[in-house]
């Protein structure tokens, strides 16, 4: 694949920006030089090679699922300056 004129003007109406002309050929040797090395890529031998998400195994370590009572309500509100009725005690803030 080659990338032309026509082809940056389309990705540059996807991308909703404007670029200059010297922007447009700078752009269009970028991308070109990226499929060149995509195509130097392609040329290696990945013959027995499996496809890896990680270069190294990722295992997931997870806790057991379980509930558990942490903190009791009396207990949260004995850190509270002032509490009424089970609840905190705040100062009002819309008149």
């Amino acid at each position: 694949m080659t990338i032309d004129k026509t082809l940056v003007r389309y990705l540059e109406s996807l991308a909703r920006i404007e670029l200059t002309d010297e922007q447009r050929e700078e752009t269009e040797k970028d991308l070109q030089d990226i499929l060149t090395y995509i195509d130097t890529l392609n040329e290696l031998p990945t013959d027995g090679v499996q496809p890896l998400s990680h270069s190294f195994p990722v295992t997931n370590v997870m806790r057991q699922d379980e509930v558990k009572m942490h903190n009791t309500r009396d207990d949260i509100l004995k850190n509270a300056p002032e509490e009424k009725d089970g609840c905190f005690v705040v100062p009002k803030t819309v008149e």
